[in-house]
């Protein structure tokens, strides 16, 4: 590699040490990191601020900021707390029930919403949930987390690296949901039955304090009942907005924005103190990550890299018997070789030659490979 493109692995490098070890604000790292890729002249303005492979993946901002505004709007309603204290008393204050419908309060809530921001909100009630019951609010926290995490990974919306693995693959909101939901039922289910092992020390309540927690009235928690049901009409139209992604073409980043804009005009609040409620924090953090990771595509240094797990995987699949570089597929057959020269010989997925030619050069634009059609055997 170039000494620019050493360059640029040594600023990236630096800028996730700093990160990591929280030597100086996360942000700080990022952004000066993204300062000195493009003071070296890694990436120019264009190929930082517009290129699809190489600049921001403005798609992944807009859809953070979109879903920051509508849980800035809800939040406002009360909607959090009553469902947080709704939970606890349908529990009956035992305190292992308690913790179960919060942990599903907070993993549903999670995979619909930004899982760090449903913590940041059900943890307040959690608080005071737990003073009422007087037992340990540590748990329960910890158990929050982790249930976050694991709704969060349910959906697209639900996890930032969910969004921005979707602006890179081209995955729908189903997809998503499709694959991964079964698989976090599973592992929520588990979840639930090891906090019954993990925290069985702390779940005990004094009667008394369970009385206290039964007094409270969740109604008193809903400040605005009329934006409140305006919010979740919103929040349906957004949900059916993502659902109908392939068949509506419009990608989430959009339906985000559309469903922010709606809840900022039924809103009576001030769209000032709404933007304030946006964690701008994460999203310099992402600007300045998308910089420091395209000046990395930019030099060639995670295609050097993909060529060498490439390598390792081939060896690993030659061992199990079959050949690196083959696959196989339903269709007219195509070549496909790299500019390491690997080839593969392929059957497409397409009923026709020119379908299955146009699947390889859309390959070869994305993936910089030569294409070249292959006539079938006769």
């Amino acid at each position: 590699m170039s000494w620019l493109a050493w360059a640029a692995v040594a600023v990236f490098v630096g800028a996730y040490v700093l990160i990591a070890t929280e030597r100086v604000h996360r942000v700080a790292a990022a952004l000066g990191g993204a300062g000195l890729v493009l003071a070296l002249g890694t990436l120019d303005s264009d190929q930082a601020f517009y290129s699809r492979d190489t600049g921001i993946d403005w798609d992944v901002i807009f859809l953070l900021l979109g879903m920051m505004l509508v849980v800035g709007v809800l939040k406002r309603t009360g909607i959090f707390e009553h469902l947080a204290i709704r939970s606890a008393k349908l529990a009956g204050g035992r305190p292992f029930r308690v913790l179960v419908l919060l942990v599903l309060v907070t993993a549903g809530l999670s995979a619909l919403l930004d899982n760090v921001t449903t913590i940041l909100l059900v943890a307040p009630v959690t608080l005071l949930v737990c003073d009422r019951l007087g037992v340990a609010p540590i748990p329960f926290l910890v158990a929050e987390t982790l249930a976050s995490n694991i709704g969060g990974t349910a959906t697209l919306v639900g996890d930032p690296p969910n969004i921005i693995i979707a602006s890179r693959a081209g995955l729908t909101f189903t997809d998503f949901l499709g694959h991964l939901l079964p698989v976090v039922l599973v592992v929520l289910a588990a979840f639930l039955l090891l906090s019954r092992v993990l925290f069985r020390g702390a779940m005990r309540a004094d009667p008394d304090r369970t009385a206290s927690l039964m007094a409270l009235e969740e109604r008193e928690t809903i400040t605005d009942p009329k934006m409140l049901a305006r919010s979740l009409v919103v929040l349906g139209m957004i949900l059916v907005g993502f659902l109908l992604q392939r068949q509506t073409g419009l990608a989430p980043s959009v339906v985000a924005l559309v469903g922010a804009g709606l809840m900022l005009l039924l809103s009576p609040l001030k769209p000032m103190d709404l933007v304030a409620d946006v964690e701008w924090e994460t999203l310099l953090f992402f600007v300045g990550l998308f910089i420091l990771v395209g000046g990395l595509v930019k030099v060639g240094a995670l295609d050097t890299l993909a060529r060498q797990l490439a390598h390792v995987t081939g060896a690993v699949v030659a061992r199990g018997r079959v050949r690196p570089g083959q696959f196989t597929f339903h269709g007219p057959p195509i070549t496909i070789s790299s500019d390491a020269g690997v080839g593969a010989r392929a059957t497409g997925l397409h009923r026709h030659r020119a379908e299955a030619h146009a699947a390889a050069l859309s390959l070869r634009s994305r993936c910089h490979w030569r294409v070249s059609p292959r006539p079938p055997r006769r």
